[in-house]
């Protein structure tokens, strides 16, 4: 990706800035007037998509809690260079990523986010650059209300697609950036007739810093520094004071094409004009215990006959020097705003060009192709151009041969369940990288796979071993490019050895330190019991632990390893041991998954809309959350006729409404990642057609455009590849497996372009609102009539054509025999 990117920058002509400089704002604007706009047409005659970017909308998610950012940023990349929000308070931004799209005041652009994380406020945000319009005459830091050195703006005055980010603020200072994948340039121009200055809050990262420092050379036009920070989800009321605590220190080197007209530092409510020097954090407290401490410093610009600055910078996890590398590789030294911007379309079309869309609505394929943009987002580089990265023992570490980055912001206990299978599907090698990135992770944190990985830091955020579902679900697809056995061999060991950490409630809940929490307990148990399982909740821990297992089972029969393949294998199905058949919800239903003690006893009393032994779910929602064992959990229930019918109650009211966008502890929730799959256990059991219109129903009411169109935290792209496996008519059975479970195609025609190995083609012809049911099916010109496709899919290729009806095939993909695990 790197190179396409340099090679667009290099070979495109240098655009060389007007000598007028008040003709540069005109120019900008009419650039950005003359790219497409999300939703514009950008197709060929016979209706494929030919500039998937152009269907890109960045502010979706950026409102209803979805906690995207709109700002500049390239697959995968290291930078993320996006707005921080301000509600009134220094330390409260209105959402979890530092902007939301109702607060229309900010007080920086940031240089680092992580796409959709749910704590609040969630990770990074980095060093905020703010263009003041005005002369500082006080400390920022002391600007505890963010009156003064904040700026209101209009959404009408705003810009985002994809890699490039503009504002216009109301103090008449504008922003224009774009970014390369660790480095980024920006046109910043002000008012004619009045001060004019760069504010950087070096220390104001979106959770605070331990410490931070600035430095400004006036003879080199140049301001370089650092913050060491991170407390991802430090602040959350469940997590206490575990997570506050620096693990990543971020360098930055930023020039400017023209020199300085004033210079000066802050620190706390201290100022210091003329200052090149400064520095000091501003801890992980909330609230008033943190505003008005904090550092920063400032370089201001003469005005009155140039009224526009171009700032090139760079950013590293290693060093100064690797900033300043990166930036050198990656933007050549005259490339404009629309240079890179320009770069960043080619690299951006070509990671969405992976799948490949015909027909469909303009508001459809601006809801698909954005819902791909947020899935590709992440993993994130941490590695420099030269190979190196910050390893979790703290030190630096260079690549090894064979590997092509190092990857970070692992969101285990969301992705595991969809966004991995995304990643493994449409770029392998990526996911080849990211699968020894944690490995190599894993090997300098002593042999942990910690289950929330941010830059190199151990968050133990979540519960369960997502890493092990990650991993085996790289494996059965394919993915061979890092150590398979090396890391096979590691997770075992995890999933099978105590470590210590698993009897301490340090972090608990919500970061409990132990990654395989009491494991010796929950071998000889069998599940983990409540009162001593140093867990989140002893039921969810249980089920997530037999997911992880059933898919370690699978890995290892894989490997051909059968005494370990028997052994996981059966303890991906304790999960049997919470389920109480027994438990009833007072009306008539019984038979849920419900916690127990160590004595063996149930814990009670009991309710289905209880959290009590769950994670972020009742038992209403992780009754379901069997996914490796459908048949064994519908047998539980009495049979798949009975189980079918309790889905139904999941999915809709007892008057027979859809009950699909949350917010009832009974049923379905779109916004959470425990019950995400319960759409497709129809397929299991019998009734496929339930599915399809249940899936139907979820992507035509809970998902779309605008802010609000993602239906709750996207959770590093997760919610966005539900989206997307979902419009294919596909989606993942089970982690750990290759098989896919079939729906209905939202577009009549689509190609998954997979590199080095044969694509998948979905034809539906007659795809639209009006035929949302399968009528039949075939497989590369065969009659398929199962609703589920076996691993040769996604090795061999194929083609998938569906006879779309109005009226559900009853009869189709229902014979007991043929029917998904």
């Amino acid at each position: 990706m790197v190179d396409m990117v340099d090679m667009v920058l290099r070979s495109t002509a240098v655009v060389r800035r007007l000598s007028v400089r008040a003709a540069a704002l005109t120019l900008t604007t009419a650039l950005l007037a003359a790219l497409p706009a999300p939703g514009a047409s950008a197709a060929d005659p016979s209706g494929a998509v030919a500039d998937p970017t152009a269907y890109v909308d960045p502010l979706i998610g950026t409102t209803n809690g979805g906690n995207t950012y709109p700002g500049a940023t390239l697959p995968y990349g290291m930078i993320a260079w996006s707005p921080t929000s301000t509600t009134g308070d220094q330390t409260s931004t209105g959402a979890a990523n530092g902007y939301e799209y109702n607060v229309r005041r900010m007080r920086g652009l940031s240089l680092t986010h992580v796409n959709g994380a749910g704590c609040n406020p969630g990770a990074a945000g980095d060093v905020p650059i703010m263009p003041f319009v005005g002369d500082v005459t006080s400390s920022p830091s002391a600007d505890t209300k963010d009156a003064v050195y904040a700026a209101g703006f209009s959404h009408d005055d705003e810009r985002a697609v994809p890699g490039r980010y503009t504002v216009g603020l109301d103090s008449g200072a504008r922003a224009d950036l774009a970014v390369t994948r660790r480095a980024g340039v920006a046109d910043f121009t002000f008012p004619a007739d009045k001060p004019a200055s760069l504010l950087f809050r070096v220390s104001n990262s979106l959770n605070g810093s331990e410490d931070a420092h600035i430095e400004i050379d006036r003879a080199h036009r140049k301001v370089t520094g650092w913050v060491l920070t991170g407390a991802f989800c430090g602040r959350r009321a469940n997590g206490g004071t575990n997570n506050r605590k620096s693990y990543y220190r971020l360098y930055f080197s930023a020039s400017f094409d023209r020199a300085f007209s004033t210079t000066g530092t802050w620190q706390d409510s201290t100022l210091s004009p003329g200052s090149a020097s400064g520095g000091g954090g501003e801890g992980y407290a909330t609230g008033a215990d943190r505003a008005g401490r904090g550092s920063g410093g400032w370089v201001g610009f003469d005005t009155r006959s140039d009224n526009d600055v171009r700032m090139r910078l760079g950013i590293s996890y290693v060093s100064l020097a690797g900033a300043e590398a990166n930036l050198r590789h990656e933007i050549a030294p005259d490339s404009s705003v629309d240079d890179v911007a320009a770069a960043a379309t080619v690299a951006w079309d070509r990671e969405l060009r992976s799948v490949r869309i015909d027909g469909g609505t303009d508001a459809q394929r601006t809801t698909f192709y954005t819902a791909l943009y947020h899935a590709l987002m992440q993993p994130n580089l941490v590695s420099d151009t030269d190979g190196r990265y910050p390893g979790m023992d703290g030190e630096p570490h260079r690549l090894a041969r064979g590997q092509g980055a190092q990857y970070s912001n692992f969101s285990g206990w969301d992705q595991y369940r969809a966004q991995v299978q995304l990643l493994a599907l449409l770029k392998p090698r990526i996911a080849g990288d990211f699968a020894q990135s944690l490995y190599n992770f894993a090997q300098q944190n002593g042999g942990v796979w910690d289950r929330w990985v941010h830059i190199n830091g151990a968050t133990h955020v979540m519960t369960g071993d997502p890493s092990a579902a990650t991993l085996a679900t790289f494996y059965a697809m394919g993915v061979r490019t890092f150590d398979y056995r090396g890391a096979f061999d590691s997770l075992a060991r995890q999933a099978t050895v105590p470590n210590p950490d698993g009897l301490s409630d340090a972090g608990c809940p919500g970061q409990c330190t132990g990654q395989r929490p009491n494991l010796a307990q929950y071998l000889t148990s069998h599940y983990a019991a409540q009162d001593v399982c140093h867990c989140w909740g002893g039921a969810a821990e249980t089920l997530e632990d037999s997911v992880a297992d059933a898919a370690l089972g699978r890995w290892a029969k894989l490997l051909g390893r059968d005494e370990q393949a028997a052994e996981f294998t059966e303890r991906g199905g304790w999960w049997r041991n919470v389920f109480n058949p027994q438990a009833t919800d007072g009306a008539g239903t019984t038979g849920y998954i419900q916690a127990r003690d160590l004595d063996g006893s149930w814990l009670s009393p009991f309710s289905p809309g209880s959290e009590r032994g769950f994670a972020q779910g009742t038992s209403a929602t992780y009754t379901w959350m069997v996914p490796q064992d459908v048949q064994g959990l519908a047998e539980a229930m009495g049979g798949r006729e009975r189980a079918a019918q309790r889905l139904d109650g999941f999915f809709h009211k007892p008057d027979g409404s859809w009950s699909v966008k949350g917010g009832d502890a009974l049923r379905y929730d779109p916004t959470n990642e425990p019950g995400i799959h319960a759409p497709w256990l129809y397929n299991a059991l019998g009734q496929p057609w339930k599915t399809q219109a249940t899936v139907r129903q979820i992507l035509n009411t809970v998902y779309g455009t605008g802010p609000a169109g993602l239906p709750g935290n996207d959770d590093l792209g997760t919610m966005s590849a539900w989206y997307v496996f979902s419009a294919l008519g596909l989606y993942p059975q089970s982690p750990g497996s290759a098989s896919m479970l079939l729906g209905t195609p939202l577009f009549p025609h689509a190609v998954v372009d997979r590199p080095g190995r044969a694509d998948i083609v979905i034809d539906a012809p007659d795809a639209d609102a009006d035929h949302p049911y399968v009528g039949a099916v075939q497989l590369n010109g065969r009659p398929h009539d199962r609703s589920w496709t076996d691993p040769g899919l996604l090795r061999n290729g194929g083609t998938l054509t569906y006879r779309l009806t109005s009226q559900p095939n009853t009869s189709w993909a229902t014979s007991p025999s043929d029917l998904p695990d």
